[in-house]
């Protein structure tokens, strides 16, 4: 009789279950139960929208529903305040987003990437007995290695988020620098097709530049030579640097004024001649005078049509597809090389990583290396039209007609250490830039910008 009343029982709630969940079951241990404890990650960036990252938290969710991921964009100006507050509260998110040259202000606010993540999957399982299954696995994932980075993504990414042989964050994309000429412009001077060296840059600049009869510059042909109203004159100086084989920094100690042991001509500083040869674009007594101050600054210059060259991103288009209705006519090309050398190229983009004070490291860092997949990293760079981070997807976007120029600089894009405050660097290059401007020596300017930068190491 108990036997009968214990099988009646286990008949009516097997009954109630196929009832009340339309023949989806799901008997789960307590074991299983606490891995599917809801998880909420917060996530804070800049330089994306909310909708740019749908797809990719959908696709997560539908393996781990009992995660959800919430997203918010903080304007620029705003955002590493509000961050280091919140950080310092103990109300800071589990993943921030900031820039690789960041990396190392942050370093001891970050959770490097865990050997592994134990995560709970559910999916649903067709049996012949009941139509649906719920069925919920824990499983233990290894993370990605250094060396596995290493080979998946650009030689950039490595060299910026790896710290003894330790993860630190992921990028979703890696933008260069590239050049945005005005067709009119150039097709006005004669000039077919844009400088691809800096050599020819400096020949077409003068055919590019005019001025009135008082000798006031109304048309420039390349916005180089200031620091103010130039966009990114910090990353342009220090590409010109490393193109022109400067040695940015020697173990801890700033060197981009020294001299390169591997310089055959012994008297030949690489990144003093890098100072001069961009400030002489400034210089109303050399040939090559093209820029001043009196103009905008270089976007909106380039936006209005008073300048032929400027440089700068991939994220640079939006604005300049926003002005005149769309209807500037402008090209994007490579950055000019210098003829003889390797090519170099400029890096900069925004890594994800992980605050050491979450609560949720685990699931933060799973997701974070979920997104950076190549089948997930394809639908965020198809929604946002950004240049890949991932070395298997570099020729597939070189066969894009809107992405070929940066996907052909992916290979060879650099940055450097900048120190512990990379908004320090970038002044510091600025103040080099003015001080050459008002007549201070190139070799005076270039050491005081290494001992300010120097101080932040």
């Amino acid at each position: 009789m108990k036997y009968t009343k214990t099988k009646t029982l286990v008949l009516l709630l097997l009954f109630f279950c196929l009832i009340t969940t339309g023949f989806r079951c799901n008997f789960i241990t307590p074991a299983e139960e606490q891995a599917l404890q809801p998880v909420e990650l917060t996530w804070w960036g800049v330089s994306d929208e909310p909708g740019n990252f749908d797809e990719m938290i959908a696709d997560y969710r539908a393996l781990h529903p009992h995660v959800s991921i919430a997203y918010r964009q903080i304007r620029w100006a705003e955002f590493e305040t509000e961050l280091l507050d919140a950080l310092a509260e103990d109300r800071g998110p589990d993943i921030f987003t900031i820039k690789n040259t960041w990396l190392t202000k942050y370093l001891s606010k970050i959770e490097p990437m865990p050997a592994t993540t134990k995560i709970a999957y559910q999916y649903i399982k067709t049996s012949l007995n009941i139509k649906e299954e719920t069925v919920t696995e824990i499983r233990e994932n290894p993370s990605i290695t250094a060396a596995q980075l290493k080979n998946a993504f650009l030689d950039v990414v490595y060299n910026d988020v790896v710290r003894d042989n330790k993860i630190y964050g992921l990028p979703t994309w890696v933008d260069t620098l590239v050049m945005f000429y005005n067709r009119d412009l150039l097709n006005n001077a004669g000039i077919p097709l844009p400088p691809t060296t800096w050599l020819a840059m400096q020949q077409n600049v003068k055919a590019l530049t005019y001025q009135d009869k008082n000798g006031n510059l109304i048309q420039s042909g390349t916005a180089l030579g200031t620091a103010s109203n130039i966009d990114y004159a910090a990353d342009i100086l220090s590409l010109l640097m490393m193109q022109n084989g400067a040695e940015m920094t020697n173990g801890n100690q700033v060197t981009f004024g020294s001299i390169p042991t591997n310089i055959d001509i012994k008297d030949y500083n690489p990144g003093l001649e890098a100072l001069r040869f961009y400030t002489d674009f400034a210089n109303n007594e050399r040939e090559v005078y093209t820029w001043n101050g009196t103009f905008p600054n270089s976007l909106d210059s380039f936006a209005q049509g008073r300048v032929a060259i400027i440089f700068g991103y991939n994220d640079d288009i939006a604005y300049l597809e926003s002005k005149r209705g769309g209807k500037l006519n402008y090209g994007i090309a490579a950055m000019p090389q210098i003829e003889g050398r390797p090519t170099t190229n400029y890096a900069n983009y925004w890594i994800n990583t992980v605050s050491k004070k979450s609560k949720n490291i685990n699931e933060a860092w799973d997701f974070l290396q979920f997104i950076a997949k190549s089948a997930e990293a394809k639908k965020y760079l198809a929604k946002t039209n950004r240049p890949t981070a991932l070395r298997s997807l570099v020729d597939e976007q070189k066969k894009n007609d809107q992405l070929q120029v940066f996907a052909d600089q992916l290979l060879t894009a650099k940055s450097w250490y900048q120190g512990k405050n990379a908004t320090a660097m970038e002044q510091s290059f600025k103040t080099m830039i003015d001080s050459v401007n008002q007549n201070t020596a190139l070799k005076e300017a270039i050491e005081l910008g290494i001992q300010k930068i120097q101080q932040t190491y």
